[in-house]
């Protein structure tokens, strides 16, 4: 069964939630001007391709194992929130989201699942969504990093708002200054090198 998500950033790396590939290219595009598109980072479990009817068995086993204890027992917030972190693991956005819905009727106070729901919006090209679970997230929790920490990823890369992403990373700076992304790079780095594009862009050719 998968674990529930937790707000502590290496271990928030079990379901690969907090968007590394996008950390990457922000670290490019500050040198070098150029971004890219977020993928899902890291293998999938056990070398599988992730998603659906090709994930492994194994996990495709728990996923029907959880179905049919959230249909038992509709009322089983622990139960929804494992198979909205098995959709997750599968790449299976929408049914992750309808997941973690569930659970969020139920017991709206956990940060982590609304933080998780916002990646899977993310996923689903659905960013507006996202933050707006990034923003439910902090307001559960406004110590949660790794919410602010993805607000800003999606609100400079999605939606070009510069000036907002350099809000949510000056929000999670204040938090902790010391707080380091996924893959190394500081958050007060990329805020830094965020400040400098947004004050002297690349020209135009």
């Amino acid at each position: 069964m998968a674990k529930p998500a937790q707000t502590d950033m290496k271990s928030y790396m079990r379901k690969e939630t907090a968007l590394l590939v996008a950390l990457v290219a922000l670290a490019v595009g500050f040198f070098g001007g150029v971004f890219f598109g977020v993928y899902k980072s890291g293998p999938s479990p056990k070398g599988m391709p992730a998603g659906g009817p090709s994930a492994p068995k194994e996990l495709q086993d728990q996923i029907a194992a959880l179905e049919k204890e959230t249909a038992q027992n509709p009322s089983n917030v622990a139960a929804w929130v494992e198979l909205g972190n098995a959709y997750f693991d599968s790449d299976q956005y929408k049914k992750s989201i309808q997941a973690y819905s569930k659970a969020l009727e139920l017991k709206p106070d956990n940060a982590d699942v609304w933080t998780d729901m916002g990646v899977m919006y993310r996923k689903d090209g659905r960013s507006e969504e996202a933050i707006k679970a990034f923003d439910q997230a902090i307001a559960v929790n406004p110590k949660h990093e790794v919410s602010r920490l993805n607000k800003g990823i999606v609100l400079f890369h999605d939606l070009q708002d510069a000036a907002g992403a350099i809000r949510a990373w000056e929000g999670l700076l204040e938090i902790n200054p010391v707080a380091m992304a996924p893959g190394g790079m500081s958050v007060d780095q990329m805020l830094q090198g965020l400040k400098k594009q947004a004050a002297h862009p690349p020209e135009k050719k």
